[in-house]
């Protein structure tokens, strides 16, 4: 078993990596997710004895790194963009996130029996990941101190449950265009529009892979991003301190996004992949933390609870939805925004030859980021409200 801290980090490093390269190597694996790659990676070094359950470099990635990766990552939200997905689009959006979280409290209220005391706990997270994706996911998950096993388990959950609304996003549309004809027309008619990467602005081509774009990034960005990020995690822990109403992930989202609204900041580049950096090397740790065994001891209700969650927001946004008067494809893509993040949503239009969706799905997916946190703790606390906890 490695036990030097230098070994343990250059491992998970590595796992990292690997995780990566398998993401972009094979197209199986690309529908399953750096990600959930990631966790399942780590699960194997922890419980075939190559690392231990405990060490100091899991405390720094779990604390600060985590940390900037958020930072980072809601560096990358501009809200001025809204005005790109068009009112319809925002819309649906926010019915997709009502969706989500309705799902969120019926599940809880369902599976509260099997799952326990943390029922309340995985309700935010869900919450989360389904308003905005693996970065809300993250966020709430720690502010909320989801054990590690849960954690873990609800991960794999949740990527399992996020590929498989994927496939029936792609495919929904399609079976069910006779029930609406022409729903589509407008979108698959429309000329095609370069859509910006949503880590680094630019257009890339249709098959582009966000994690293998190449960004032109200087030392001195680099240097900024180090120093602003830091500056920020200490704000956010004196305001929690000083007001413990508010928890400091919260402070923290809000200070990001406020700044990430200047100028100046939205000059600065690789932030972005720096938080992806960061939120996976954050799902490798959590894989170590986790014994297979414990995983099992979570039983099935967790999954379950996703299920629910993601099947309740699919319902209630497809009959709002339509009341709304939004087509088809535009439900698609707001819902894969809300669950599977901006980048998801632009591959969902893509791919199905609904070029004039891309960008509005970027933009909203980029509003869940922003809202994810905020959504996941209030639903929690709802939750622990409503269960007496």
């Amino acid at each position: 078993m490695i036990h030097d801290p230098l070994l343990v980090a250059a491992l998970i490093a590595g796992t990292t990596a690997l995780a990566f390269w398998l993401d972009h190597r094979f197209a199986a694996l690309s529908k399953v997710g750096a990600a959930l790659m990631a966790l399942f990676l780590g699960a194997v070094l922890s419980n075939s004895g190559f690392v231990p359950q405990e060490s100091p470099v899991y405390g720094v990635i779990e604390g600060p790194v985590v940390a900037l990766a958020i930072v980072y990552l809601l560096l990358s939200v501009r809200l001025a963009d809204l005005k790109l997905a068009g009112p319809k689009m925002a819309a649906l959006f926010v019915v997709a996130s009502v969706g989500t979280a309705l799902g969120a409290v019926i599940g809880a209220l369902t599976f509260s029996g099997g799952i326990g005391a943390v029922t309340w706990k995985l309700a935010g997270a869900f919450t989360g990941t389904y308003t905005g994706g693996s970065l809300n996911f993250a966020a709430v998950g720690r502010g909320l101190e989801l054990p590690a096993s849960t954690f873990a388990a609800a991960a794999a959950a949740d990527a399992v449950t996020t590929g498989i609304w994927l496939g029936i996003v792609l495919m929904a549309p399609v079976l069910l265009a006779r029930l609406a004809p022409g729903s589509r027309a407008a979108e698959a008619a429309a000329p095609a529009k370069p859509a910006p990467n949503a880590a680094a602005g630019e257009p890339p081509a249709s098959d582009a892979h966000p994690y293998w774009t190449r960004v032109p990034v200087s030392l001195f960005d680099l240097v900024l991003l180090a120093a602003l990020g830091l500056a920020l995690l200490v704000a956010a822990r004196w305001l929690g301190q000083q007001v413990g109403l508010v928890p400091e992930i919260l402070w923290l989202t809000t200070i990001t996004l406020v700044l990430a609204q200047l100028p100046r900041v939205r000059q600065l580049s690789g932030a972005e992949q720096l938080g992806n950096l960061g939120l996976h090397l954050f799902f490798v740790v959590i894989g170590v933390r986790s014994l297979f065994r414990a995983m099992l001891q979570v039983g099935p209700e967790v999954f379950l609870y996703t299920l629910v969650v993601v099947a309740i927001h699919g319902i209630f946004l497809f009959f709002v939805g339509r009341l709304l008067r939004g087509t088809l494809p535009m439900i698609a893509v707001a819902s894969q925004a809300a669950i599977g993040g901006p980048a998801t949503a632009m591959a969902v239009a893509v791919s199905r030859g609904w070029p004039a969706l891309a960008l509005p799905g970027i933009a909203v997916g980029l509003l869940g980021y922003a809202l994810g946190n905020y959504a996941g703790f209030g639903i929690a606390f709802l939750v622990r409200a409503i269960l007496g906890g």
